[in-house]
C-alpha cells in the first residue's frame, strides 16, 4: 500500500439542510483514486420557487470523476435518499446497489423515465456485503420509518467508516428486523475511524419511540369513533400502513387506500413479501356500498400538499371519497417544519366543516424515524468511533451533535457542510482539507436548471410584479401607424383600466417620436427606451415594476 493513499469523505447534499442527501467516499492517491456515492436524494421546493417541485444536489464534482465512480449505494428508499437517481444516473451510468424493497421502487422510477436499468441495478441481501475494490461495504440492518433501512460499514485498506444512514432504535418495529446490535458491536470492537451519523433529532431527549406504541394508541382512538375515519400518513411508512390495516380489522371496518403513492408502496411491499397477513383493501370506487361507520380510508397528503389526496378530500373535489359532519381525520405524521402554515389552514378548514381532527398536537399518533439522544447514546456506546462527522441536519443540528459527541468523549468530532472534503486518513485527526464545488439544481418542468436560472428569476419577477406587453406598428420616421396594442397581467389597476391604458399609449407615442429608425441599432434602442419608460410610469402609478416585453412591427 502506497504511503500517500487518502481516505476521503465529501457530502454534496444533506449537510446544512434536512433533505437531498448525497455523500461521497474516496480512497487512493493522486494517480488512482476510486469513489463511492452513498444516496442520491431530493428535497421539495417551497412557495419561494414558483413552478419548482424538486431540488437536488449539483453532481458536477463527481461527474468529472465518473470513470472512477465504482457505484451508487442506497441506504433506504425515502425520496431524500433516492429521489434524484433518475435525474443524475443517466450522466453517470454506474452500478446501483440496493436491498430488495428499495430496488423495486428504483425500478419504477426508471420505468417512468423509460430507462432500462436492470443491467446496472444490483440487489443486495439484508446484512449482505458488496466488494468494490478497494472498498468492502457491509449492509447493517437498522430500524427507521421505512422498510429495509441500512447502515453501511465501509471497510478500506486503512480502516473502517460507519455510515449510519437514517435510523433509530425501535425494539418493536412491527415490520422488518430490529437493529442489528450484535453486528454494530462487532464493528465497534474492530475499530471505527469515523462514524457519519444522522443528526435530525439531536435536540430531542429520551427515545424516538416504537411503532408498536403508536399501534396501541391508534387502536384506542379508532375504537371510540362511530363515523367515517380518514387517516393520512407518509405512504413510505409501511409499518404505519400495516397498523391502519390492523386497526381497521380490529374495529370491524374495511380499509381503502387513496392516493398514487399509497398504492405504489403497498404494491412494492407485497412484492417483497411484506403485508401478507392483512385484510384486502377495497377499491375507493366501491366504497359507496359500505356504510360510513364500517370504513377507514388511508390516504396521502399528510403535509397538506395541494394535490395530495387529503387536500382534495377536504376541498370536496375527490372523485371517490366524501366527508360528512362528525367524521374523523387522523394525521398520523409529524408536522414537518415549514409546513405549519398550510397544515393549520387545512386543520381549520376541516374543523369549520364539523370534522374532528386528531394530530400529534392532541393525541399520540406518530413516532419519528430518527434517533433521539438516548438512541444516539446507544449507537455511540456500540460503535465507539474515533471520530464523528454529523450529517442529515441543518447547521444548528450538526453543531449540537458535535457537542453531544464531545459529551460522549469522542476524540475528534468534525463539523462539515456541503462541499467540505474531509481527510479521514492519514493523520490521527480527521480534518477538512479542501472544498468541492457544491450547489443545487432545480427540476423545472422536466429540465434541470441552476440556482441562478433565468427562467426562475423571470417567474419570480412575474409573480411579484406582474407582466406588461406592448406591441407597436411603426414607420421609419418613428410615427405610430395605429394605436399600441397593450396587454397586462397581475397589475393592480382594476378600477382605472382605461386611464392606465391611455397613459401608456401616450408614453409610447411620446418616446417613439424621438427615434428615427434608420438602422437595427436604433430599433434596439427604441425597444429599450420604451421598456424603461413604461416600467417607470407603472412604478409611479402602482408601485410595481412589471416584467415588460416590447414587440416592434415595422412598416
Amino acid at each position: 500500500m502506497k504511503k500517500n493513499n487518502q481516505l476521503i469523505f465529501c457530502p454534496l447534499g444533506g449537510s446544512g439542510e434536512i433533505g437531498m442527501n448525497m455523500n461521497l467516499f474516496a480512497f487512493g492517491n493522486d494517480d488512482a483514486q476510486k469513489w463511492l456515492m452513498v444516496d442520491i436524494g431530493v428535497t421539495f421546493a417551497d412557495d419561494t420557487l414558483p413552478g419548482i417541485d424538486l431540488i437536488y444536489p449539483d453532481p458536477g464534482f463527481i461527474l468529472d470523476k465518473k470513470d472512477d465512480l465504482l457505484g451508487i449505494i442506497l441506504t433506504h428508499a425515502h425520496e431524500d435518499h433516492i429521489g434524484a437517481i433518475a435525474h443524475i444516473w443517466p450522466q453517470l451510468k454506474c452500478k446501483i446497489f440496493a436491498t430488495p424493497f428499495t430496488a423495486v421502487l428504483i425500478k419504477e422510477k426508471f420505468k417512468e423515465k423509460k430507462i432500462e436499468i436492470s443491467n446496472y441495478l444490483k440487489i443486495v441481501d439484508l446484512n449482505g456485503t458488496v466488494k468494490l475494490d478497494p472498498f468492502v461495504v457491509e449492509f447493517v440492518t437498522l430500524t427507521h420509518s421505512i422498510l429495509e433501512p441500512n447502515g453501511l460499514c465501509i471497510k478500506t485498506p486503512v480502516g473502517t467508516v460507519l455510515h449510519t444512514g437514517d435510523w433509530k432504535c425501535d425494539p418493536n418495529p412491527l415490520i422488518g428486523n430490529t437493529v442489528n446490535e450484535k453486528k454494530l458491536k462487532e464493528i465497534g470492537e474492530q475499530g471505527v475511524l469515523a462514524m457519519i451519523c444522522d443528526s435530525t433529532n439531536v435536540f430531542s431527549p429520551g427515545r424516538a419511540g416504537s411503532e408498536l406504541d403508536v399501534r396501541e394508541s391508534l387502536l384506542k382512538i379508532m375504537s371510540k369513533k362511530s363515523k367515517r375515519i380518514i387517516v393520512t400518513s407518509f405512504a413510505s411508512n409501511v409499518a404505519r400502513m400495516e397498523t391502519i390495516f390492523y386497526c381497521a380489522k380490529n374495529t370491524g371496518r374495511q380499509i381503502s387506500l387513496v392516493g398514487r403513492s399509497m398504492h405504489r408502496i403497498y404494491k412494492a411491499a407485497r412484492q417483497c413479501g411484506y403485508l401478507k397477513n392483512v385484510i384486502d383493501p377495497v377499491d375507493p370506487r366501491d366504497v359507496k356500498n359500505i356504510s360510513r361507520e364500517k370504513i377507514v380510508y388511508l390516504c396521502t397528503g399528510s403535509q397538506g400538499e395541494p394535490m395530495g389526496a387529503m387536500m382534495r378530500i377536504a376541498n370536496y373535489v375527490h372523485p371517490d371519497v366524501i366527508m360528512e359532519e362528525n367524521d374523523t381525520v387522523i394525521f398520523s405524521s409529524k408536522i414537518i417544519p415549514g409546513n405549519e402554515k398550510k397544515l393549520y389552514k387545512l386543520h381549520n378548514q376541516l374543523v369549520k366543516n364539523g370534522i374532528e381532527v386528531v394530530s400529534e398536537e392532541n393525541e399520540f399518533v406518530h413516532v419519528s424515524g430518527h434517533p433521539n439522544q438516548e438512541d444516539l447514546r446507544d449507537m455511540y456506546n456500540w460503535v465507539k468511533p474515533k471520530s464523528v462527522i454529523p450529517v442529515h441536519g441543518e447547521h444548528r443540528h450538526m453543531a449540537e451533535h458535535i457537542n453531544f459527541a464531545k459529551e460522549m468523549q469522542v476524540p475528534y468530532p468534525v463539523q462539515v457542510e456541503n462541499g467540505d472534503i474531509v481527510q479521514i486518513f492519514p493523520g490521527n485527526e480527521p480534518k477538512v482539507i479542501d472544498k468541492a464545488p457544491s450547489g443545487k439544481l432545480y427540476v423545472d418542468g422536466n429540465i434541470s436548471v441552476g440556482e441562478d436560472s433565468q427562467s426562475i428569476r423571470e417567474r419570480k419577477n412575474l409573480a411579484n410584479n406582474g407582466y406588461l406587453e406592448v406591441t407597436i406598428v411603426i414607420n421609419n420616421k418613428g410615427k405610430l401607424i395605429k394605436k399600441p396594442i397593450i396587454s397586462y397581467k397581475g397589475l393592480p389597476v382594476e378600477n382605472e383600466k382605461d386611464e392606465f391604458v391611455y397613459d401608456i399609449e401616450d408614453e409610447v407615442e411620446k418616446i417613439s417620436k424621438t427615434f428615427s429608425l434608420n438602422n437595427a441599432k436604433q430599433e434596439k434602442n427604441l425597444i429599450e427606451a420604451l421598456k424603461i419608460s413604461c416600467r417607470k410610469l407603472i412604478k409611479e402609478k402602482t408601485g410595481k415594476k412589471p416584467y415588460t416585453n416590447i414587440n416592434l412591427v415595422r412598416i
